[in-house]
């Protein structure tokens, strides 16, 4: 073997063990596969998704407690879809699999004017479809290939265009109580997936509904982080820190802090009031 091979050979190990610790955190910091579980697998065909079914079936091997993984795909019937990707791939793994066909893709293309972007609807149709058939064939779980980037892009989403301060959970019950959705993929970068998926060579299919749409909220905000990470490095993961670290006290929401009755409210520790220490240049 070459040294460029060796040098190859060892980035991705390092890689994929990098990614294995992030997804065995994210899952016993939220506990999110239990024993006995049938964990969905959706599987879109992007790079997130096919690492995330990569990452669990490597650490079902040598996982204490036993679950089950079935892969999942909603076939949309977007034109020129290539049907045989994924049952093919997902043949040569020897992984159980489930291919969803509904035509959701004609119902977007009718609702939506084409100047409009397409992803709300999009993917609140394929949630439905995903959900009815979890609680259908009787899986526990129901497991989305959200990454880190994600979840930080969604908290400012929701902040310039929501007006809210929330983003996405690892781990959550759907709206209608009946399937708990989970996101190995929390604590994982979106380059390290991409340098994984083109390190693993998975036959990617892009999405041609919206994919070519230019403007996107999302991109916007995608746009500002990635500026942000070459002009402060770290600011991006600070961001995502100060998601698991809340002061609800230290907000203006009197849903989450009884600033009514303030005395019956316990007091706020030094630690997490730190913050208000020392000098502050804002």
């Amino acid at each position: 073997m070459t040294a460029v091979a060796q040098k190859k050979k060892y980035d991705h190990n390092k890689l994929h063990k990098r990614l294995r610790r992030n997804v065995g955190q994210a899952i016993s910091d939220y506990n999110m596969i239990e024993e006995g579980d049938r964990v969905m697998v959706c599987l879109s065909g992007g790079a997130d998704s096919y690492t995330m079914l990569d990452i669990l079936m490597s650490m079902q091997r040598t996982a204490p407690v036993n679950f089950e993984l079935i892969a999942v795909n909603l076939d949309q019937k977007q034109p020129d879809f290539p049907e045989h990707i994924l049952p093919e791939y997902l043949t040569e793994l020897g992984i159980k699999f489930h291919i969803i066909e509904e035509d959701t893709y004609s119902v977007v293309k009718r609702v939506i004017p084409e100047n409009k972007t397409y992803c709300g609807l999009c993917s609140r149709l394929r949630r439905g479809v995903l959900y009815r058939v979890a609680k259908e064939e009787g899986y526990t779980k129901v497991a989305l290939g959200h990454h880190r980037d994600d979840i930080i892009e969604t908290l400012f989403l929701n902040m310039f265009y929501g007006g809210k301060l929330k983003s996405m959970p690892p781990k959550l019950k759907s709206d209608d109580g009946e399937n708990i959705v989970i996101r190995p993929l929390a604590y994982c970068a979106e380059k390290d997936i991409k340098a994984y998926a083109e390190a693993k060579v998975f036959p990617i299919i892009p999405c041609n509904l919206c994919g070519s749409q230019d403007n996107l909220q999302r991109q916007a905000i995608k746009a500002m982080l990635n500026e942000w990470s070459r002009t402060y490095p770290g600011r991006v993961e600070t961001i995502f820190t100060s998601v698991q670290n809340i002061v609800p006290s230290h907000l203006l929401d009197t849903s989450a802090y009884n600033f009514i009755n303030f005395e019956e409210n316990k007091a706020v520790s030094p630690d997490s009031a730190a913050w208000l220490l020392g000098d502050r240049d804002e």
